[in-house]
This record gives structure tokens, C-alpha cells and sequence, in this order.
């Protein structure tokens, strides 16, 4: 592919704690995940992944396609030529249009079902796998963007895996794993089913040339807020990412996500009572918010409040078993001073 700076290496192992499916499972989704390649010209090409989303269309990143001479898609050594495609550009997701294919269609989820912290999977061919290949994690937020909503995960996932699956643990497509920020701990993004459903309706295309660069692509100052946030996150610049955090609460004041992030910054420069009024604002907006209940852990810790230290070990515990153990230590270490 032609962008490379927004991924990195697949984890090679699950995260700990997540449920993975069985050999099975991935087996039978394999029959529906394919891969795409692409000839960018002057004997180079390019390499993604697709999903079978009907039998005549494979929904892939449209960054994966743009501006190529030819694409096409490959299953167990066979090969097969797109006839047409379809292409929103902006939201970087692209259908490609076949006579009948002979794989099995995957169902799909629409993205306002989604929870926070929802175990979910991912399935791509990465640096030139032969095979598809998982990896684990959780949903960690939603955003709203242009009606619909862009989903962050934890799951990792690699050059050569744009334009692959996101699953729920039912096997549902809820996403198409597309970009991610660059940094220490990247934020990973995918796009929701819901746009490639619009797809479906809109005219073919012939040509694969466009001038249109995908939303993630854009300078930064153009870029949505949630992800203006994760640099200055990132590289521990908390005045700039209270600055951004704060002009994010009141664009969206409705978003858990906007209020932890100028918590986490106040936490961060010592601005504790703000902090925990504003993680609190985030926790009444999303009561599944892990990221904001390890933060206010941190700030019972520092009070040495115990009562809201066991009210937040609660809540943790449906989230996270491990995290909700290591509180538990602390709280009983608390409550022995």
C-alpha cells in the first residue's frame, strides 16, 4: 500500500483476559475473508485485505485501491477480476464489484448496537501473510462522524491488514479495520458497517483514479477531535491536550470520551478536583468507561478514600477480572493504614 504511516506490527499473541474464538470459528471466517492486490504501476504493487459482504461484493479500504492501474482479489490460489466498484472516498471505504463469488458473505452490526469494552476480534493478512490472521481486544470508544460512528479498538492490526474484518464474539461484522494514530500506543480505527450498507445504493465506477484523500489522511487541524487528542496524549503535553480536550466538551459536551481526556489531563497536572469532576461527567455519560474508573482509582488512592475506591472496583470488575484483582490488593492495603 502507498500510506504506510499510520500502522504498525500485529500482535502476535491475544491480549490476556479476552475470549478468542476456537480454530473452527476462524476457519469457517476464513472462507470469507480474501486478499486484495492492487498494481500501482511500474512493476509495483500493493496488497490489503477484503471482506465478503453479499456475493458480489468485497468491502476494502479505498485507500487500499486509489489511484492504481488494476485491482483484484485472490481466495486458495484463485484469482478474481472486479467488474465495477463502489467508492465513498472520504469515509475510506470502498465495494468492489464482481460477478456471483463463491465465498460465504459475513452478517453485519450496525455500530449504534456497540458497547464499550465489547470483547471483538479482528481478522486481516498482514506484512504478507498467507492466511488470515486474528487479533484480540475490546472496543475502547465510539465517535460520531457524519451520522454514523468510527470505532477505536485495542485490537492491533498491520500493514496489509487495511480493509480487513472486525468482529463481535457472535461473528458479526461491525467494522473494517482502516488507520490508526501513530505513537507508543496506538489507537486503532476502523469504519462502521453502516456505510458500507449506504454503499450498496450508489452508482459503479469504472476507474479506480480520485483526488479525494480519506478524513484521516487530512493536516491535523482538519482533523476530528477524538483524533487531535491522542498526540499531545501520547507525548505527555497536558496543557495542549486540556486546550483540545476542553474546545472537545463543548463541540460534543454529550461524548464520555471529550470529558476523560481533560480529566486525564487535569489528573495529570495535579488539577485533581477538576479531574474528578470531569471523569465523573464522563462516567454519567458512559458507565462502561474502564479508561476513566483506572483514573479515578488513581485519585481514591491519592485521597486514601476507600468507600469510592470499592464503589469503583465494582464497576470494574464486569469490565476487567485482572484489574478489578490489583484494586482489590490496593484496597485492602488502604484499608489496613
Amino acid at each position: 500500500m502507498k500510506k504506510t504511516i499510520f500502522f504498525v506490527v500485529l500482535l502476535a499473541s491475544p491480549l490476556s483476559g479476552f475470549s478468542q474464538p476456537n480454530i473452527a470459528d476462524l476457519l469457517r471466517l476464513n472462507e470469507s475473508i480474501v486478499h486484495v492486490s492492487v498494481d500501482l504501476g511500474n512493476g509495483n504493487t500493493g496488497a490489503g485485505t477484503g471482506v465478503v459482504v453479499s456475493n458480489e461484493y468485497v468491502a476494502t479500504n479505498c485507500h487500499v485501491l486509489a489511484n492504481a492501474h488494476g485491482a483484484n482479489i485472490a481466495k486458495y490460489g484463485d484469482g478474481y477480476q472486479p467488474i465495477a466498484m463502489k467508492a465513498d472516498w472520504k469515509h475510506d471505504l470502498c465495494l468492489l464489484k464482481f460477478d456471483k463469488l463463491p465465498f460465504k458473505p459475513v452478517p453485519m452490526r450496525d455500530s449504534a448496537t456497540l458497547l464499550h469494552e465489547e470483547e471483538i476480534f479482528t481478522v486481516g493478512y498482514p506484512s504478507g501473510n498467507s492466511v488470515p490472521q486474528p487479533s484480540y481486544g475490546s472496543i475502547k470508544a465510539t465517535y460520531p462522524l457524519d451520522g454514523n460512528l468510527i470505532i477505536r479498538s485495542n485490537a492491533a492490526f498491520a500493514l496489509g491488514s487495511s480493509g480487513g474484518a472486525m468482529f463481535d464474539q457472535n461473528f458479526n461484522l461491525i467494522g473494517i479495520t482502516s488507520f490508526k494514530n501513530p505513537g507508543p500506543n496506538s489507537f486503532f480505527y476502523s469504519m462502521p458497517v453502516d456505510w458500507i450498507k449506504r454503499l450498496f445504493d450508489t452508482p459503479d465506477l469504472i476507474s479506480l483514479k480520485t483526488s479525494e484523500q480519506p478524513f484521516w489522511a487530512m493536516p491535523n487541524s482538519q482533523h476530528p477531535y477524538f483524533m487531535q487528542v491522542v498526540v499531545p496524549y501520547q507525548n505527555h503535553e497536558w496543557q495542549e491536550l486540556k486546550k483540545i480536550a476542553g474546545l472537545w466538551t463543548i463541540e460534543q459536551p454529550q461524548l464520555a470520551d471529550a470529558w476523560y481526556f481533560l480529566g486525564t489531563a487535569e489528573f495529570e497536572s495535579h488539577q485533581i478536583a477538576e479531574a474528578k469532576q470531569h471523569l465523573n461527567k464522563c462516567m454519567a455519560l458512559n458507565n462502561r468507561h474502564l479508561d476513566a474508573m483506572l483514573t479515578l482509582s488513581k485519585i481514591a488512592l491519592l485521597e486514601k478514600n476507600s468507600t469510592d475506591l470499592e464503589q469503583i472496583i465494582r464497576l470494574i470488575k464486569p469490565l476487567d477480572e485482572a484489574e478489578a484483582e490489583k484494586l482489590s490488593m490496593k484496597f485492602l492495603a488502604l484499608k489496613s493504614e
